[in-house]
């Protein structure tokens, strides 16, 4: 076996939504981001992937809202969107790629725990998560576990992570509680930009090591005594963001790798190509399952 490339199915949803143009059936149903997302899942197994999963956000809310009232939300999205995702969820069990629609946990979630269990096996010479996501940084090892952007054909592999971050894998979830994330919707605490959180992380490691006597840094952050005082009046909420960025491992998920060998489609896999008119995947997926 050589590797496992794990979607962020959701990305690729949004993705494609706002970049493909609109396309409805003679019913008027709206299928555009859909029929992208399968055909860039399909792009991953005709690059020579075997072991594929896909993780989704059933609903957008999980059991991070519990904890933080401002937690990104579904209020917003686009309802066009969000109705293909349902849909999209059951084209890919068509299409014979395993999902994980998630409720309680997130997508990045499921993506993470796949992850772990893949990167367990000593089958398994690489695993790709490919996704754009800060988040998945975390999940990175070595050049064993990476993170792929396909959109810039970038592969973020530990020695990545850090230039980009200036702090290792293991120390992004503490990186992004000190800068904060829009996208998840909590603020980071004030005045901790990207450079500063970088440089006490990288002395450091994690907040939990940050001494409060700004007296005992041993970096040059400039502004560090105020940094210091902020962090210790804010530390609940640090560790609360830093418990919102952290990725939640949950290996039963996954039962083994070999769940996620392609094994070709289900017998209703035409039959959706013709409701979604997506007929030209229908040959591509044929000629793929022959050649396994």
């Amino acid at each position: 076996m050589r590797s496992v490339h794990l979607v962020d199915g959701t990305y690729e949803l949004f993705r494609h939504f706002f970049g493909a143009p609109s396309h409805k059936t003679a019913n008027g149903v709206e299928v555009a981001a859909l029929r992208g997302v399968l055909g860039s899942v399909l792009a991953v197994l005709e690059e020579g992937a075997t072991h594929v999963g896909v993780a989704t956000d059933h609903v957008i809310e999980s059991f991070r809202n519990e904890l933080w009232p401002g937690y990104k939300t579904g209020a917003g999205v686009d309802p066009v969107l969000w109705s293909q995702a349902g849909p999209l969820e059951d084209a890919l069990q068509e299409m014979g790629v395993p999902v994980w629609a998630m409720v309680e946990l997130e997508a990045d979630d499921a993506l993470a725990s796949l992850a772990a269990v893949a990167a367990d096996d000593p089958g398994v010479e690489r695993v790709a998560i490919l996704t754009p996501d800060k988040d998945l940084g975390q999940c990175v090892v070595g050049g064993r576990v990476v993170q792929v952007d396909r959109r810039r054909r970038q592969v973020l592999d530990e020695e990545a992570v850090r230039a980009k971050f200036g702090v290792p894998p293991a120390s992004i979830p503490d990186y992004l509680a000190l800068v904060g994330d829009s996208a998840d919707g909590f603020p980071g605490l004030p005045g901790w930009g990207p450079r500063s959180s970088a440089a006490v992380l990288a002395r450091w490691g994690s907040i939990e090591a940050i001494p409060a006597d700004a007296r005992r840094w041993e970096v040059d952050v400039r502004g560090s005594p105020a940094l210091a005082a902020t962090l210790v009046a804010r530390h609940d909420d640090a560790m609360l963001f830093k418990l919102l960025a952290t990725l939640r491992i949950e290996r039963d998920l996954l039962p083994g790798v070999d769940d996620l060998r392609w094994r070709g489609p289900e017998a209703g896999f035409a039959a959706l190509c013709e409701r979604i008119d997506a007929a030209n995947l229908l040959p591509r997926v044929d000629r793929l399952a022959g050649s396994r």
